[in-house]
């Protein structure tokens, strides 16, 4: 979670706000990975993609 929150600190002071929905993306897209790779909602996952 240290990770996350110096990516946000280091947006919110350098004013790349740009950069917020393509980390937002990037935590769901693993967020989905994970739950999806052994589980009964892997099949639902991948008819998204």
């Amino acid at each position: 979670m240290e990770i996350v929150r110096d990516l946000f600190n280091f947006v919110r002071e350098r004013k790349k706000f740009w950069l917020v929905p393509v980390i937002f993306f990037l935590l769901i897209l693993g967020f989905l990975i994970v739950i999806g790779g052994g589980s009964s909602v892997a099949p639902f996952i991948y008819t998204l993609f």
